[in-house]
């Protein structure tokens, strides 16, 4: 695709070049996907995306999550715009602030109060340092692998950082019992937090629902030992329940930080705590210039009424489990082992004996060419944007992409830009 004559992609990525570190950085950067990707999009519209280039895509990555009842929507877009039109970032916030607190600590069981900022990472860090001040202890324990955001202390590239930016942390496997019990008694009296997510969603390894047994043991760990229990919702608050995702295995937080979708798109993350911890949030000091803008809150405020007045988690449910059965009807049809986890609204596909990736690179791309956006080793997500008729359109190009493989997979070879895997 950049490689098209007069491709303004192509033309983008040059210029950036120039004037980019590395011509792209951060999450939505290809750099780590097939060559045929594009980096710079025109335009979204409900569950689809155009490119600079013109080709439109079922999104199936919905901007890494954010879209969540379709690009520009008009409900929530117009409340945007409502707000904007007042006033956005003033020298003090507007009445949105107050309301959207107000709706989060109606909706979301164990919380009492709600802090808001801009970014995912803001919120998990807002939980870290409102964890040490509560607990006067310094030690987090954590998943190995898990991602909790860019901040030097939770990165997953150390490239700039140093040891002392991670101290004060001991790590667990997920959904291991034991490896947690340990953690815990290794950080000992110096236990801040437990920091879980709602289900193991590391990149490039399949994904695992949360063992109800491990979730329970990780509240009972936190009660026994006066820590913290942080769930880092930020990737799936409203996909898995309109409550904390923990909520559906009866275990609540003291924390939970929530990003991405809750304004549809609209910059806007939130900490959300229980009466606990609700002095030592207070005494805590984070801020930012843009946290206090009002034309993200108000567009919360719509997505939230959305969230609470319509069946819009069930439809997608059902549109995941469609998609889910028509997939593993189709790879075994074609005669490919073809593993999908996590929950059905933001799946994850990846390839029996693939662990350079070349099965799923030929794959993703031959879905792109029929105009599926997928991701080859990230978790996918589905919005309320989504119809049947997009899901059969889906099916149909995975059947075509499947032939594909099928017909290229003696000829592949290895996937250079992910050697590291092999590692």
């Amino acid at each position: 695709m950049t490689d098209m004559p007069n491709s303004r992609d192509r033309d983008l990525r040059r210029r950036a070049e120039a004037v980019i570190p590395g011509g792209m950085y951060g999450h939505q950067s290809v750099g780590l996907l097939p060559e045929d990707y594009p980096q710079y999009f025109a335009s979204g519209e409900g569950a689809h995306l155009t490119d600079v280039d013109g080709r439109r895509y079922l999104d199936l990555m919905c901007a890494y999550g954010p879209n969540l009842f379709g690009y520009a929507n008009p409900q929530i877009d117009a409340a945007y715009v409502r707000q904007l039109e007042k006033g956005d970032a003033l020298t003090g916030p507007g009445p949105a602030m107050v309301e959207l607190a107000e709706a989060f600590v109606a909706m979301v069981t164990h919380a009492d109060w709600a802090m808001f900022c801009k970014n995912g990472t803001d919120a998990t860090s807002m939980a870290m340092v409102t964890a040490r001040a509560h607990t006067k202890r310094k030690t987090l324990v954590l998943a190995k692998g898990a991602y909790h955001g860019a901040a030097p202390w939770c990165t997953p590239r150390p490239t700039g950082t140093t040891a002392e930016d991670k101290a004060n942390q001991v790590h667990c496997v997920y959904n291991d019992i034991a490896s947690l019990e340990a953690a815990v008694a290794k950080a000992g009296d110096d236990i801040a937090a437990i920091f879980a997510a709602p289900f193991r969603h590391d990149a490039f390894i399949d994904q695992a629902a949360p063992d109800p047994a491990y979730a329970r043991r990780a509240r009972e760990l936190a009660d026994q030992t006066g820590a913290l229990l942080v769930v880092d919702d930020v990737r799936g608050g409203l996909r898995v329940a309109r409550d904390c995702s923990w909520s559906k295995l009866g275990v609540q937080p003291d924390l939970s930080t929530w990003g991405k979708c809750i304004a549809n798109g609209h910059p806007i993350s939130a900490l959300l705590g229980n009466d606990k911890c609700r002095a030592a949030a207070a005494s805590i000091y984070v801020t930012g210039s843009f946290w206090y803008a009002g034309a993200a809150m108000a567009a919360s405020l719509e997505t939230l009424k959305l969230v609470r007045e319509t069946d819009y988690l069930e439809r997608i449910e059902a549109l995941g489990d469609k998609l889910r059965d028509g997939l593993a009807e189709r790879a075994q049809a074609a005669g490919f082992g073809f593993r999908q986890t996590g929950p059905v609204t933001m799946p994850l596909f990846l390839f029996d004996d693939d662990r350079d990736l070349r099965k799923g690179f030929c794959w993703s791309s031959a879905m792109l060419e029929r105009g599926v956006y997928v991701h080859p080793w990230h978790n996918m997500f589905l919005c309320a944007a989504m119809t049947e008729a997009d899901i059969d359109a889906a099916l149909d190009a995975a059947e075509g992409a499947f032939k594909v493989l099928k017909r290229e997979a003696p000829t592949l070879g290895p996937v250079e830009k992910l050697a590291f895997l092999a590692g």
